[in-house]
C-alpha cells in the first residue's frame, strides 16, 4: 500500500552549510502497521519532516528521549531504512539514485559505531579478523596491506601493543576495549562520516570520558564529520559543535552547543536539561521538575505542536491546533515553538 503524505518541496531547504557533506531534506520515515487478517492499520511516523546539513569535519549531536526517532534517523542515513519521503544527499550524490556499486562506495564512506560493543562483534572471530573483514569486503587483496591497516587502526584507538590484542576474542576484552575495537572497525575504510549510536551508554562511567576524548581526537586528526546519537545532554559538549533536539519524530530546537545548554528555548529542551545527571553529590537525592505524561504515540501523534499535551506553557487555541514553524530568536539558534512567534 502506498503512503500518502503531503507533497514536499525539496528545492529550497534551509542550508546550514552551503558546501555540506551530508544534507537531509524534509525526511519522512513511516512504517506501515498491519493487523493479522485485517490488512493496513496505519503508520508509525518515526521521522516526520527532518531537515539539516552537516559540514565537512563538523560534529553534531542528535538528542532526545527513547522513541523520539533519533535511531530511525540514524539508520536511514546509514541506508538501513528507505525514506518514505524526502531526500538524503551525501557528497553531492542522492542516496535514492545510487546503484548497487555506488551504494557499496557510500557504505565505505560512512562508519558506524554501535551502542552495544559486545553484541556488535562476532564472537567466533578474533580481533584481527574482525578488523580485516571490511577490508576484504572492500577489495583490499594484499594481506600485508590489510595487516598494516589493522595495526594502524588499533594503534589509533589505543589498543597497544597490538600483538597483545589481535589474537584475542571479544569476550576476552573489557567493555571499553570492545568499544575501541568497534571504533577501529568503523575507521577501517577511512570514512568521511562517522555515525555513533549512544557509544558510551553501556560503558562504566570511568571509561566514558576516555572514549569521548578518543572520538574527539579521531575527528580532529581525520577531519571527520560525526553524528552523535544520545539521550544524555551531559556528554554532548565533549566534541559536538551543534545540538539537534528531537521530539516525536521532529527537530524541536537546534543551535551551537554553548547557546543551547546555557539558554535552552524550547520547553522540551528545558525538560531534558532537568533530567541531566548532576555531578554535585549534594543534589543526588533531590527531585527535579519534569513534564508530566509520556511521549506521544507516533501512530497517532497529536495535532499542532507535538509537545503541547505535556507543556505547562502551551498557548490555548494555538499549540494544540497548528504546527509551529521554525523561528530564529537568536542568530543560529532555531526553535519550533509558538512562544517565539
Amino acid at each position: 500500500m502506498s503512503v500518502e503524505v503531503k507533497e514536499l518541496s525539496t528545492d529550497k531547504v534551509h542550508s546550514d552549510h552551503p558546501d555540506a557533506l551530508l544534507s537531509v531534506q524534509e525526511l519522512r520515515v513511516w512504517f506501515e502497521l498491519r493487523r493479522f487478517g485485517l490488512g493496513h492499520a496505519g503508520y508509525v511516523h518515526a521521522v516526520d519532516g527532518v531537515s539539516f546539513d552537516l559540514g565537512h569535519g563538523e560534529a553534531i549531536a542528535v538528542v532526545g528521549e527513547s522513541g523520539c526517532g533519533k535511531s530511525t534517523l540514524m539508520k536511514t542515513i546509514l541506508a538501513l531504512h528507505q525514506p518514505t519521503k524526502g531526500e538524503i544527499v551525501f557528497d553531492g550524490k542522492k542516496l535514492s539514485e545510487l546503484d548497487s556499486n555506488e551504494m557499496k562506495w557510500y557504505r565505505s564512506q560512512v562508519g558506524y559505531v554501535q551502542q552495544d560493543p559486545y553484541g556488535a562483534l562476532a564472537p567466533f572471530m578474533n580481533i584481527k579478523r574482525i578488523l580485516e573483514e571490511p577490508l576484504i569486503i572492500g577489495g583490499v587483496r594484499s594481506k600485508e596491506e590489510r595487516e598494516q591497516r589493522v595495526r594502524n587502526d588499533m594503534e589509533e584507538v589505543k589498543l597497544h601493543p597490538v600483538e597483545d590484542y589481535w589474537d584475542k576474542y571479544p569476550h576476552m576484552l573489557s567493555g571499553g576495549q570492545q568499544q575501541r575495537v568497534v571504533i577501529a572497525r568503523a575507521m577501517t575504510m577511512e570514512p568521511k562520516l562517522l555515525v555513533a549510536d549512544e557509544p558510551v551508554s553501556m560503558l562504566d562511567a570511568s571509561v566514558r570520558v576516555e572514549i569521548l576524548k578518543l572520538f574527539q581526537g579521531l575527528q580532529q586528526k581525520h577531519n571527520l564529520s560525526v553524528i552523535y546519537i544520545t539521550h544524555d545532554l551531559a556528554t554532548v559538549s565533549y566534541f559536538s559543535e551543534r545540538i539537534f533536539v528531537m521530539y516525536a519524530g521532529r527537530i524541536a530546537e537546534k543551535a551551537r552547543v554553548d547557546p543551547l545548554l546555557q539558554n535552552p528555548l524550547h520547553p522540551y529542551t528545558h525538560a531534558l536539561l532537568q533530567g541531566t545527571s548532576d555531578p554535585d553529590a549534594r543534589n543526588a537525592l533531590s527531585f527535579k521538575e519534569v513534564p508530566p505524561g509520556e511521549p506521544p504515540s507516533l501512530i497517532t501523534p497529536p495535532p499542532g505542536c507535538r509537545f503541547h499535551p505535556r507543556c505547562a506553557r502551551a498557548i490555548a487555541g494555538l499549540c494544540e491546533v497548528d504546527e509551529p514553524p521554525e523561528y530564529e530568536p537568536e542568530p543560529g539558534h532555531f526553535v519550533s515553538c509558538w512562544l517565539f512567534k
